[in-house]
């Protein structure tokens, strides 16, 4: 039977007898009484790789349905009259194989990115377990996914890498995260590390909501309701001020001066439009005295304790925030990489195996070369 190229196997009918589950093994038994064997078993490579219960063709048409679509197993299964397990088992032993085959799929990268993705809650207390997502922020291509949040495993896919490979690495681009960050630094050294905007920003809006949550209760002794002033405030609070028109502006001045007695909220949201017209700086060395007036500023014991520890964090990663002005790299496309990847996973209603997992999301999200599903061959 002649292999096709993957893609051409989409147009072909479900009804197409080669393409549906088939037994390649035959026992066989020997008419000699005497024959020490008695019994075999025959493989014939020639249509399917050892230990599979689909034909070749049949294997790859489902590695490229699941894999290049995001179709389910079970919606795949069902066009071919199989089971679960079955095409499972193929989508693994195919796509495990295109994978490894695809040596160029991991090409020079100038800029990596990490970022964390929810793998599955697992065991009696459903823990949720995490992944890590590595992906060449430049061509928005998922490289790898990793078990755990940060840790070792990223280190070590890194480290494997060859050294010009990491020696191209000019950026490194995070969210507010400690344990990517020490990645990075025991991996790439000579990379630069760049903060995510929109982290900073988001990081900004949320010390808002937690002053407000915080005032909330020192004066009305509960939590916001629909008719409390602060409530109602909650999310012009943490719109741009650019975005909120004049009587926008004026209803959320008159609901702080309602439920702001001491004026804490509105200090913390002066405090975040600052961050904020931190990336309105074009050139370094503007972005650089900003950010050093703010930590000076936030530090005076007279801010809300939001404020002050907004400061701190901005003390703690200032030479990474000011990293972007000069680089402009962002992790967005690590961001919309775990986007896919939250695709397959609801495509599959969820995960248990993390093998499983990491070869859907790379079949998806990594960029395979398909073209070479027609001419690999599974060990």
């Amino acid at each position: 039977m002649k292999d096709r190229d993957p893609v051409a196997l989409v147009d072909l009918p479900f009804a197409d007898k080669a393409m549906r589950t088939i037994w390649v093994k035959r026992r066989l038994a020997c008419v000699d009484a005497d024959c020490e064997v008695t019994t075999w078993t025959e493989c014939d490579d020639r249509i399917a790789p050892p230990r599979s219960s689909l034909t070749s063709r049949a294997g790859r048409w489902v590695t490229f349905q699941v894999g290049a679509h995001a179709r389910s197993v079970a919606e795949v299964a069902k066009d071919l009259g199989s089971s679960w397990h079955v095409v499972n088992d193929a989508v693994l032993t195919w796509g495990e194989a295109l994978l490894e085959g695809d040596i160029d799929r991991v090409g020079a990268v100038t800029s990596l990115g990490l970022d964390e993705v929810a793998f599955a809650k697992l065991g009696e207390r459903r823990k949720l377990h995490f992944a890590t997502s590595i992906v060449d922020t430049g061509s928005a291509q998922l490289l790898e996914v990793t078990p755990g949040r940060g840790g070792q495993a990223p280190k070590r896919w890194i480290n494997e890498r060859s050294q010009q490979w990491r020696e191209e690495v000019r950026w490194a681009t995070l969210d507010l995260s400690g344990a990517f960050r020490s990645v990075f630094q025991a991996t790439l050294p000579e990379a630069t590390m760049v903060a995510d905007p929109f982290h900073v920003v988001r990081l900004a809006n949320h010390k808002v909501d937690e002053c407000r949550r915080r005032v909330q209760n020192e004066t009305l002794g509960h939590r916001g309701r629909k008719g409390d002033a602060l409530y109602r405030s909650r999310r012009m609070l943490t719109m741009a001020a650019e975005r909120l028109d004049e009587a926008g502006t004026d209803k959320m001045r008159g609901l702080l001066r309602a439920g702001d007695p001491r004026g804490e909220v509105a200090e913390t949201w002066t405090a975040k439009e600052a961050v904020r017209e931190l990336y309105a700086h074009a050139d370094e060395q503007t972005a650089g005295a900003w950010i050093d007036e703010l930590i000076r500023d936030m530090a005076d014991p007279i801010w809300p304790v939001e404020v002050r520890s907004l400061g701190r964090t901005l003390k703690n990663w200032r030479d990474e925030i000011i990293a972007w002005h000069k680089s402009h790299a962002t992790n967005g496309p690590t961001e919309a990489a775990n986007n896919l990847i939250k695709r397959v996973k609801r495509a599959a209603f969820g995960f248990r195996s993390f093998r499983s997992f990491r070869i859907r999301a790379l079949l998806y999200a990594g960029k395979p070369n398909w073209s070479l599903l027609g001419s690999i061959t599974p060990r």
